[in-house]
């Protein structure tokens, strides 16, 4: 069973050498400055925080900075303003994108913020990646606990994991900002709402472990219904809690909240026990 942690990557159909030179070409150059990002700021006086000015917010969680940089806030998601269609993207604003993107922008645009990084500090498009600060407002918290942001905390950085899970659970609970719209939607769904962000309602008829990855099937056909998929990085947080998820979540009913994904059929990635919530079993 495989699903997006193990994608195998074929060739374009138009297999031409000269199409494959140029996009190589391209790939090797970007692997190479995202290298070279990740050593400066692995290496500079800047590698634990940065001061800066924020010139444009580009939607509830991503900033543009005065140096040209593109800051991706570390461990939330907002709902998306554009969608990519057949390889291209389409103005299509999701539920409460743009007012997260208007809540970030007065907190930070034209200021002067300070970025705090983790481990990881650059992502694979070459954005940086960190928690952002104007003053004694912690941005990243604050589009959580006002209910515009989910929690996407991915290790290694989880430095404010335990502080973002409680602002979640609190806005939940409280039914702020998205969490007072969003309704859920069947496992059987899932599939008209890729790339964006649901709450999917279903039971677990079957579990799967894979050597990256462990699977929560809500169908009999893995490659064609819902999934929660749980990292190997993340299998000791269920662990610390006492959970195995192969046995613990087999046969009940949860909720899960996040941006779904298509691999095999839709599928949502979480890691940690508090983004499944159960609801009961049949």
């Amino acid at each position: 069973m495989k699903s997006f942690c193990e994608k195998v990557f074929s060739p374009p159909s138009s297999f031409c050498p000269v199409y494959i030179f140029k996009n190589n070409q391209r790939d090797r150059v970007k692997r190479i400055f995202i290298l070279l990002l990740s050593l400066f700021f692995s290496t500079c006086a800047f590698s634990s925080s940065l001061r800066i000015k924020v010139t444009k917010v580009i939607d509830g969680d991503t900033v543009k900075l005065e140096n040209g940089q593109f800051l991706r806030y570390i461990g939330i998601d907002t709902p998306e303003i554009e969608i990519k269609k057949n390889s291209q993207f389409v103005y299509q604003p999701q539920l409460f994108s743009l007012p997260a993107k208007e809540f970030n922008k007065k907190l930070v645009e034209g200021k002067l913020v300070r970025i705090e990084f983790d481990v990881e500090k650059v992502d694979s498009y070459g954005r940086l990646l960190g928690y952002c600060f104007v003053g004694d407002t912690f941005v990243n918290a604050e589009l959580l606990k006002k209910g515009y942001a989910i929690l996407y905390t991915r290790p290694p950085n989880i430095k404010y994991v335990d502080l973002f899970v409680k602002l979640q659970k609190e806005a939940r609970e409280k039914k702020k900002g998205i969490w007072g719209a969003l309704k859920p939607i069947s496992s059987d769904e899932a599939y008209k709402f890729i790339h964006q962000i649901k709450t999917v309602r279903g039971k677990v008829v079957d579990t799967y472990q894979s050597k990256r990855c462990i699977f929560l099937n809500f169908g009999k056909d893995y490659t064609t219904d819902f999934t929660v998929v749980i990292f190997k990085d993340s299998w000791k947080y269920f662990k610390e809690r006492n959970i195995n998820p192969l046995t613990f979540y087999k046969g009940k009913l949860i909720e899960v909240t996040g941006k779904l994904r298509e691999y095999n059929g839709p599928e949502i990635i979480v890691h940690f026990p508090e983004e499944i919530n159960i609801v009961g079993s049949r």
